[in-house]
């Protein structure tokens, strides 16, 4: 689960991460007057109005400006709120902003020189240990700099029996090439940052930049992150995070039914029981001359329900030109699973695409003769190959 930055940061508040003081704003006069208070708490005399959507470079797109008076305030938070903010990460279509985060300057004037860097936590799937990986490159996209200079990003792998060692956070701070405070200081923040990857049961916790200021201090001066959403039994606090407005419309609806959903680009839509098998459904549809559409999994008790949900889903796909429905009939009989088929068929009715369906295991040829029997535009297959005939010929 996606969260936006304030929210990640008053995470990494809870877990005494520095961040800069700062407060959400949906309105510009709500920016203006939560200006006013964020100056009140710190004495700064310039924010930084921040587009809060689900999505990185939002500075390259304008989502981003630095306020000098209560004035530009007001103007930004009137730019801001309400575009439709587009970046590399949105795609052309972008995402319309919201609600802006009004926070401290932090670019102040003092006797050291102002440094940024960049730093996550996540896991390496291939050791099963989790990684700080972090670079003196902040404020980059990370993409480019282990494209450009590979040298300058470096990895600290951390044991989860051990948990990171104070000998590794100091580690970091020298590779960053701090020393006095600051080292200091950053082997505080690596600590504490940490702590708050493991103990919000975190998949992702990016800060780019983590800032060194003029007077020394480090601070994360943004904050993606991600929840394992297999752990939010245990937060519900943050489980109320979710913002649904940010996410495909069409997942949000699987959700509700149960159904694990993602949108691909495709014609031909998909439905199938089991992660393995949607794969290899996936693959069969490249095979036939087709383009997957989805990745639709129904689990292991497909039913009329769950497969009117799932047509209805991916009938809104205006680009779907077929639908192939692969179910291998294990904890479900496939007989009862092509009644589901027939009875969602004529429950949504006009259905302007073909559907083919393959079924195989126990019932396999009951199943068949349902679907071959109803009179519908639904083709009936025991064998991959039988679909991807099905499939080719009817796209």
């Amino acid at each position: 689960m996606n969260i936006h930055e304030y929210q990640g940061k008053s995470i990494l508040k809870s877990y005494k991460v520095p961040v800069p003081a700062g407060i959400v704003a949906d309105t510009p006069e709500k920016a203006i007057e939560a200006a006013r208070q964020v100056a009140e708490k710190t004495g700064c005399d310039t924010w930084a109005i921040k587009a809060q959507i689900h999505a990185g470079g939002r500075g390259k797109g304008g989502g981003v400006k630095i306020a000098k008076s209560l004035g530009e305030v007001e103007t930004h938070a009137k730019s801001i709120i309400g575009m439709q903010l587009v970046t590399h990460q949105t795609g052309s279509e972008g995402k319309k902003v919201h609600r802006v985060l009004v926070e401290q300057g932090i670019f102040y004037p003092g006797p050291a020189e102002i440094q940024e860097f960049y730093m996550s936590v996540l896991l390496n799937r291939d050791s099963g240990k989790n990684i700080v990986m972090y670079s003196t490159e902040g404020g980059m996209d990370i993409e480019t700099v282990a494209e450009k200079t590979p040298e300058l990003i470096f990895k600290e792998e951390v044991d989860p029996g051990t948990g990171l060692l104070p000998f590794q956070a100091r580690r970091i701070a020298f590779n960053l090439g701090l020393s006095g405070n600051a080292f200091k200081n950053m082997v505080k923040f690596v600590q504490s940052l940490y702590k708050a990857y493991e103990g919000a049961d975190a998949s992702l916790f990016e800060i780019n930049p983590v800032m060194k200021t003029s007077d020394e201090k480090i601070i994360a001066a943004d904050a993606k992150v991600n929840i394992d959403d297999n752990a939010l039994f245990r937060h519900h606090d943050y489980a109320d995070m979710r913002d649904l407005s940010e996410e495909d419309p069409a997942e949000v609806e699987a959700g509700k039914h149960g159904l694990n959903f993602v949108k691909l680009d495709g014609n031909v839509g998909c439905m199938v029981n089991g992660a393995g098998l949607a794969m290899a459904t996936m693959d069969i549809i490249k095979l036939s001359g087709g383009d997957p559409a989805n990745f639709l999994d129904v689990g292991g008790t497909a039913n009329a329900q769950t497969t009117e949900a799932g047509f209805r889903i991916i009938l809104k796909d205006k680009g779907v030109k077929a639908i192939l429905i692969n179910i291998f009939g294990g904890i479900v009989r496939c007989d009862r699973v092509a009644q589901g088929v027939v009875d969602a068929y004529k429950s949504i009715g006009n259905i302007s695409v073909p559907v083919i369906v393959r079924l195989q295991g126990t019932n396999a040829e009951e199943g068949k003769k349902l679907i071959d029997n109803s009179g519908l535009k639904v083709f009936s297959a025991i064998t991959l190959q039988e679909a991807a005939d099905q499939v080719k010929s009817n796209i």
